[in-house]
């Protein structure tokens, strides 16, 4: 059974990516991370490691895509509330996100997002799933 998630993505500056994820509260792994990458811890089961471009590089012969440019993946991280999910997006673009898409509410759910420092998709979204559709 799969236990848990890690996400690599390339970024440009890690020290300034570090502090992006720092402003929006949430932590590193210090012992996944040094001058190359740094292990953003999500929650107990899922972290993401923000590697070095150069470093990133070492793990695939195909070239790396520009998130600013061309979309790569969307991630979607799942809040308690729609308060949460605004709050979360206020604070990444306090820290220098943008947010490429409008809120968008389907009642029983709310989504909103932004992209970080290097042009990577987070989409941020609360979601009553009682209150579904049996096909959304």
């Amino acid at each position: 059974m799969i236990r848990s998630l890690f996400v690599n993505l390339p970024v440009r500056d890690l020290p300034r990516t570090q502090a992006f994820w720092a402003a929006l509260g949430l932590g590193f792994n210090a012992r996944f991370s040094n001058e190359q990458a740094a292990c953003l811890v999500i929650n107990d089961h899922i972290q993401v490691m923000l590697l070095t471009e150069p470093f990133f590089k070492g793990f695939t012969q195909l070239p790396l895509s520009d998130a600013r440019q061309a979309t790569e993946v969307l991630l979607a991280l799942s809040c308690d509330s729609r308060a949460e999910v605004e709050a979360l997006v206020s604070k990444a673009v306090a820290a220098g996100a943008t947010t490429p898409n409008a809120p968008v509410d389907h009642g029983f759910m709310f989504q909103h997002g932004f992209a970080d420092l290097d042009g990577h998709q987070w989409e941020v979204f609360w979601m009553d799933e009682s209150a579904a559709p049996q096909q959304f």
